[in-house]
């Protein structure tokens, strides 16, 4: 298996029935988070878990996982980060639609050919930003087609056109 893709992160116990509040970082949590779904743990001890229902709740997706029957169970999960094999996900018919992993590690550099570092994480806070470290430490660009009209994975690299101070280091 590949290095595995995070699809949620187990969270605080709802209720006393063994339901837990998932933090989804999966844009199809429909069906990754469906009843009868078998799914990889990290920590690897604390599964392999199998979805017995999901529904959602003020916002949330509360699951139970079969054999998590109390709130104990519940709670012993909290903090286990659910994955996926990379290769279970179906390549995306858009050419601009890209899975975080794809884009952690791409070097970035300016439109004019500018080292700027390297994309570490992708966050997902409304809009999508990419946190590049490089030399000049951590900066965050919108990823929006304005700011970065050039993505080539397998090249290894993303072009950024930043706004004249996204990357002043204040």
């Amino acid at each position: 298996m590949s290095e595995p893709l995070v699809v949620g992160r187990i969270g605080r116990p709802h209720g006393v029935r063994g339901e837990v509040a998932i933090d989804v970082r999966t844009d199809d949590p429909e069906s990754r988070f469906a009843v009868g779904v078998v799914i990889a743990t990290d920590p690897v001890t604390a599964g392999p878990l199998t979805i017995e229902r999901a529904r959602r709740h003020s916002g949330r997706l509360l699951v139970r996982f079969a054999g998590i029957g109390d709130r104990d169970a519940a709670e012993a999960l909290r903090g286990a980060w659910l994955v996926v094999d990379p290769g279970d996900i179906p390549p995306s018919a858009d050419p601009d639609d890209f899975h975080d992993q794809e884009l952690i590690g791409l070097a970035v550099v300016t439109a004019d050919g500018a080292d700027v570092g390297r994309v570490a994480e992708v966050l997902h806070h409304g809009q999508d930003l990419l946190v590049v470290r490089g030399t000049a430490g951590e900066t965050l660009v919108p990823f929006v087609t304005a700011l970065v009209p050039e993505v080539d994975v397998s090249g290894g690299r993303l072009v950024i056109d930043p706004p004249p101070g996204l990357l002043d280091p204040s």
